[in-house]
């Protein structure tokens, strides 16, 4: 979302390149991209959360 207003990024890159210049194969690897780090980042959050939490 934050490439769609301009934050730029790996976000920025998939709009600008692959939605708007109708190239598909590089907006469907950025996504593929941004999935794959939003899950890692996810999956090491809910172990650390799940280390810290004592209950």
């Amino acid at each position: 979302m934050a490439g769609a207003i301009g934050g730029g990024g790996l976000g920025d890159l998939a709009i600008r390149y692959g939605l708007y210049r109708f190239q598909t194969d590089i907006m469907v690897v950025s996504v593929i991209i941004i999935v794959l780090l939003v899950q890692g980042i996810q999956y090491v959050g809910n172990r650390l959360a799940s280390k810290i939490s004592k209950k």
